[in-house]
């Protein structure tokens, strides 16, 4: 059961990188271009490890923030939101990359520093 809660934990970095990427992506080839379709991808590799990893960490006696998972939960809510409501269109709005960037880091900072 370890070493599942390992590759959950492995996807789930994974998928917090590809949302890393996808802001530096967006910034160097599309600035006002189409929302590249990774954002999606990064964040439901993110939304199913991390559920995954809740629902096993209490089988393993893990002990879980609930508070803390709640507060990261709804950060990346806001980001697959916001990606999906701008998914198709042909030219973003100047504010959307640095909000899922912004977005982004704050879910990092949550998951590294709340303790």
């Amino acid at each position: 059961m370890e070493f599942v809660r390992l590759v959950l934990i492995f996807l789930h970095l994974l998928g917090m990188a590809m949302l890393v990427g996808m802001i530096l992506l967006q910034l160097k080839t599309a600035k006002d271009g189409p929302l590249n379709k990774g954002w999606l991808h990064g964040v439901l590799l993110q939304l199913v490890t991390g559920v995954a990893l809740v629902g096993i960490a209490y089988p393993l006696g893990k002990d879980v923030d609930n508070i803390k998972i709640g507060v990261k939960l709804l950060v990346l809510i806001a980001i697959g939101a916001i990606v999906a409501a701008n998914l198709s269109k042909q030219k973003i709005a100047t504010w959307l990359v640095p909000t899922l960037a912004a977005l982004t880091v704050l879910n990092v900072g949550v998951a590294v520093f709340w303790r």
